[in-house]
């Protein structure tokens, strides 16, 4: 789904939930609430699915504001520092060098949990937080415009990265100061807006995470208790795939490889 600014990501999923009552419904990566852009959703049994979808590479075009640095790191927080915008040429010098591997500090305003507790909770309540570093990697960067004070910047980043930190970091590399007044993800791992309307199957496709397997129909009854006989297998496309779609007269449903074999996870 296309998220739009303004609403969490758990608000976000209301029409979803309404459509698919009385079925568990989650999203596999969370936008901030005034960041827009791609979710993936998972509802009933494909919610097993979400550390697949949650590990992949993200995608984003980001605002960033130069010259002022909120607590929160984005629109909704309090300002507190001011500092000279830098110059185009100055900006284009120091974006290469947050390519590749490296650490970063999180928001404090954000749900990672420290010492048992959210860190954006203990942020409003006054206390004092100290986030830990976490690895990360970018993997490209780019300015698409800058007018002296706001940039467009694109980049592809992996899982647990911070756009906002990001942002954070290139103000300080810069000489200056800086929060993400926009944010919008276009993509992860292989999924784009352009494939909001594609089918399940067609989507779970592009992870390349599945095989194909044919069963014996006279298993069939066996197969929707969630028990994949052995004997039940006629062919295997690729038995190194982690997870396999279960055919028997047609498409019938989804496994995930354990121990050696297939546990059914879910239905078309």
């Amino acid at each position: 789904m296309d998220k739009e600014e303004g609403i969490t990501s758990f608000s976000s999923l209301s029409s979803i939930k309404r459509s698919h009552k009385g079925m568990k419904v989650g999203h596999a990566g969370t936008l901030d609430k005034f960041a827009s852009g791609l979710m993936i959703v998972l509802a009933g049994k494909a919610t097993r699915l979400n550390p697949v979808f949650s590990s992949m590479g993200k995608s984003y075009i980001a605002e960033v504001t130069f010259g002022r640095e909120t607590d929160t790191l984005d629109p909704e927080g309090e300002v507190i520092r001011r500092a000279d915008p830098p110059s185009e040429e100055t900006l284009r010098s120091v974006l290469p060098s947050f390519l590749g591997h490296q650490s970063q500090i999180p928001p404090v305003y954000s749900a990672i949990h420290v010492g048992g507790k959210r860190a954006y909770q203990e942020a409003r309540s006054g206390r004092a937080v100290e986030m830990a570093p976490r690895d990360i990697a970018i993997d490209s960067i780019e300015l698409l415009s800058y007018d002296g004070e706001k940039a467009v910047i694109s980049a592809s980043v992996s899982k647990g990265t911070y756009i906002r930190s990001l942002a954070r970091d290139i103000g300080e590399r810069a000489g200056s100061c800086a929060f993400v007044s926009r944010l919008r993800r276009t993509s992860i791992g292989p999924f784009t807006l352009s494939d909001i309307s594609l089918d399940t199957k067609s989507l779970l496709d592009k992870t390349a995470l599945f095989s194909s397997v044919r069963l014996s129909p006279a298993f069939r009854r066996e197969v929707e208790n969630g028990r994949i006989d052995r004997r039940a297998i006629l062919s295997d496309s690729d038995p190194e795939r982690p997870f396999a779609y279960i055919m028997l007269d047609t498409l019938f449903g989804f496994a995930e490889r354990v121990d050696g074999g297939l546990r059914l996870m879910g239905r078309f």
